[in-house]
């Protein structure tokens, strides 16, 4: 059947209502015990709902990720078949539990039960309402479910809070507040706003109900179908093009929410909006399907999002994954069921578990520098809190910084603490983390420490000074004055800006490096001695780095007259194993080989006649000197080891 109300089932409605409203037997007509709280579909669930009548590779896919997050209820007259189908697909069916109950449609969203807790973290109850069509099957579901599951159910059937109402325009924040259109004023016409008001704070706990105009091209009115809420303070809306279909009146009911309400927390809610994409470039003004990103369902740490075509889905599921940061967000072709206006939370239910432990939480916003911020969270467990920590790092680091939380507020279970300032320009990433007495723990977001919250350092970043060292020669070298000279590497980088200026100092002597970098200085030895040298480097705006000194030592000669290079024949060079050396006149006398440091070297070699052959096969990769002497003479030639 489809997800609109049909003209025979428009005809049926008025002695459907009144039937449903005789039968005061059929569970609990009466208000949940004490104050409750709807459970947020962001918060740990034991089980998903999904009712199995027709579309059958859309709940397919949904059971294959479901599995992986939480036990699966499948509604079904025909368990062998739907068993089959699964069975076939892969789909292991540790975590799959049937229903066998009858049904009319495949709309669970609409007519399935709702997670309360009674005095926000304690017993678990499910919640029922009169469905808003004449489709009593569906309606008995909730009664199915929780007698499978052993949890009490109460309903809101009997005057006068009997209360029409369907689960698609009925979306919780976790706090109290609740979201709908004014569908709910219409299918409740025998009473005033306030008595809805009052049925919703009874058997919900609806504290602050929002309500939207319908849109002109959504057929059933539901919030589901262009709007998500992400978080207590986050929603994700449905974006048009300008004055197409429904992106007018969408746009003022945005405005209509920031002027005239805040969250739960007392802030200004965080709209973050998301394309609707066109069927074959018409939207529904131009006949085209009612195509939706926001129909998406939260099953634990995945997030399963309806999917129409590749060029618009990679933007919708990019937006989720921005803003649900190490959730599992899966797309799913949704093209088959939307025509019938509904998607995948239209077809989906949820079971909160038993066993809550509720971290309510504003996520930080965007702020200044220079200051601290402030973290806030309402922790509560039926056992009470024994710990809280917050967690939180830089974006680009792998390990988090660990601060205890405080409980500052016992009335409201607030437990606070602390990120230090950052500097401007920085991102800040951050979860809770809390421990109950009876030893259940939990995180908020559920995907941390994978997934996080996030916010960042306004203002411009603050400049990052040049970073400027002297690659070669490493501190400690020692080297001969025959060598002549020394190649000087310099290497130095400004990460938000360039190098205007580097210089090199040897001793009292500065000299300016012209060159590119890394930049190559050859120093011509004067004199033996001591020798320190330092870099610094100046970037664009006028910060200024010196490097660490490198100090060098350059020993006396140890030769009277130095051997004539021209005669010399030295190859391969960079070596692997041999290193050969041809003297074109006379005989080698001796060689000698020693690393950047001036230490001597113990290699091999052997002299057969003018030519030698040195062994570097036992030494490591690097820089060597060899020290070739012939009759009181000497020459030293740089070898490079590969």
């Amino acid at each position: 059947m489809p997800h609109i109300l049909t003209p025979e089932e428009e005809k049926m409605m008025g002695d459907y209502l009144e039937n449903v409203r005789l039968q005061t037997l059929r569970s609990i007509p009466t208000p949940p015990p004490g104050e409750v709280r709807t459970m947020a579909e962001w918060e740990e669930i034991q089980a998903l709902v999904i009712t199995w009548a027709g579309h059958t590779a859309i709940l397919r896919e949904i059971v294959r990720n479901a599995v992986k997050e939480c036990k699966v209820l499948i509604i079904t007259t025909n368990e062998a078949s739907v068993t089959s189908t699964l069975t076939n697909a892969g789909i292991p069916l540790d975590s799959v539990r049937f229903v066998n109950t009858p049904f009319n449609t495949i709309w669970v969203r609409d007519y399935g039960p709702w997670t309360v807790y009674q005095n926000d973290v304690d017993s678990l109850y499910l919640i029922d309402w009169i469905y808003n069509r004449p489709r009593a099957q569906d309606d008995a579901t909730p009664l199915a479910i929780a007698e499978y599951l052993n949890i009490p159910v109460y309903e809101a059937i009997v005057d006068p809070d009997d209360f029409v109402h369907t689960g698609g325009n009925h979306l919780p924040d976790g706090m109290g507040t609740a979201f709908s259109s004014l569908l709910v004023l219409e299918e409740n016409s025998d009473k005033t706003e306030d008595e809805i008001d009052s049925i919703a704070k009874k058997y919900l706990g609806v504290k602050q109900y929002i309500k939207f105009p319908t849109l002109p091209y959504d057929g059933i009115h539901h919030l589901d179908m262009h709007m998500r809420v992400i978080d207590e303070e986050t929603i994700i809306f449905g974006e048009y093009p300008d004055g197409k279909a429904d992106g007018p009146q969408i746009n003022a009911n945005i405005d209509y929410l920031l002027s005239e309400h805040q969250t739960s927390f007392g802030n200004q809610y965080n709209i973050v909006r998301i394309p609707m994409p066109p069927q074959n470039d018409e939207y529904p003004d131009q006949g085209g399907d009612y195509r939706t990103y926001t129909n998406s369902i939260f099953i634990n740490k995945t997030i399963l999002v309806p999917t129409y075509e590749e060029k618009y889905d990679t933007t919708a599921l990019r937006i989720y994954r921005e803003n649900l940061p190490g959730y599992n967000v899966v797309g799913i072709n949704c093209n088959s069921i939307i025509p019938s206006l509904g998607a995948l939370h239209c077809i989906t239910k949820l079971v909160g578990t038993s066993d809550p432990l509720m971290i309510a939480h504003a996520r930080l916003r965007d702020d200044s520098a220079n200051v601290d911020f402030p973290v806030e969270a309402i922790i509560k467990h039926r056992s009470g809190i024994e710990s809280a920590h917050l967690h939180y790092r830089l974006k680009g680091d792998s390990l988090y910084q660990n601060i205890s939380m405080h409980l500052t507020d016992t009335l409201e279970n607030l437990w606070t603490s602390m990120i230090p300032s950052q500097l401007a320009g920085s991102e800040i990433q951050y979860y809770i983390k809390a421990k109950a007495f009876s030893g259940k723990e939990q995180v908020r977001p559920i995907v941390a420490p994978q997934g996080y919250f996030k916010f960042k350092i306004l203002g411009e970043p603050a400049n990052q000074p040049p970073v400027v060292r002297i690659a070669y020669p490493p501190d400690g070298s020692v080297f001969n004055i025959d060598a002549g000279k020394l190649d000087i590497e310099i290497n130095a980088n400004d990460e938000d800006g360039s190098i205007t200026q580097l210089m090199l100092n040897i001793n009292a002597d500065s000299f300016l490096i012209t060159d590119s970098l890394p930049s190559d200085f050859v120093w011509v030895f004067e004199s033996a001695g001591d020798y320190q040298i330092k870099a610094s480097a100046i970037d664009d705006k006028g910060a200024e780095t010196v490097s660490e000194v490198v100090s060098v030592t350059v020993e006396e000669t140890t030769a009277v007259d130095p051997i004539d290079k021209a005669q010399l024949e030295v190859y391969p060079n960079p070596v692997r194993d041999v290193l050969w050396i041809k003297q074109v006149a006379d005989a080698m006398t001796d060689i000698s080989v020693t690393d950047l440091y001036g230490r001597f070297v113990p290699l091999a070699y052997r002299s057969q006649g003018v030519s030698a052959s040195v062994d570097f096969s036992p030494a490591p990769a690097g820089v060597y000197f060899v020290k070739v002497a012939k009759d009181g003479k000497t020459e030293v030639l740089k070898v490079i080891k590969l």
